[in-house]
């Protein structure tokens, strides 16, 4: 389908070019959006008549833009959400949830703004670009934590996950011991361990010696 574009589509045209795109594509978001109109003739010719004005309201909208690129660049937006040990989530993190955020946070922001190419799935700080206006581009981080602590922590740049697998091995060292034993791991207790294993040998030794030596003065006795 041959179109008019009304604004500047990237990778596409800039406001006023006639192009030939897909016919869904047209349908389900160009024309729809306001974007582009049908290239007929009754269609270019309103093109050329509303120019002027469809040009001074794309640069106020520019200037807009520009003025929420400057006050939003760089800021971090906290999204928390649940994860295992590993930090991998419990679901994902999608661009209409940025938008959600973004919005709560007073920025107003649509779904198809936010340029990522797949839902973020795991912990940590992820740059995600956001387009304000076809001429102006800007970019956030989303903290995505479990809790507001452990998004301070992760924006001082600790990474929350390794301490969790820390914590665990941790807990699994300690259940070998039982709990309210000191245990001395240095070398004197080994080697008064060692004796004492030792002596309890020689003492079982002599018991049996003495057990046998007993029972051969009862069997004496006996023939007596």
């Amino acid at each position: 389908m041959q179109i008019v574009l009304l604004e500047r589509i990237a990778k596409l045209g800039q406001m006023g070019d006639v192009v030939t795109v897909k016919d869904g594509y047209a349908r389900n978001f160009l024309l729809p959006q306001g974007k582009a109109l049908r290239a007929n003739k009754a269609n270019l010719e309103r093109f050329e008549n509303e120019r002027q004005q469809l040009e001074t309201i794309n640069l106020e909208r520019k200037s807009e833009a520009e003025k929420v690129h400057d006050k939003l660049n760089g800021s971090t937006f906290v999204v928390i959400r649940q994860s295992g040990d590993s930090g991998q989530l419990y679901g994902s993190v999608t661009s209409r949830d940025i938008a959600e955020t973004l919005t709560q946070a007073g920025v107003e922001a649509k779904r198809n703004q936010i340029a990522i190419d797949q839902p973020i799935k795991v912990l940590g700080l992820h740059e995600v670009g956001i387009v304000l206006h076809p001429d102006v581009d800007t970019s956030v981080v989303i903290n995505v934590a479990r809790t507001e602590e452990e998004a301070e922590r992760q924006a001082a740049g600790e990474d929350v996950t390794v301490e969790s697998f820390d914590d665990e091995e941790t807990i699994e060292a300690a259940e070998v011991f039982e709990e309210g034993v000191d245990v001395d791991l240095s070398e004197e207790a080994e080697e008064e361990a060692t004796e004492e294993a030792t002596e309890e040998v020689a003492d079982e030794a002599a018991d049996e010696a003495a057990t046998e030596e007993a029972s051969e003065e009862t069997e004496a006795d006996k023939e007596d």
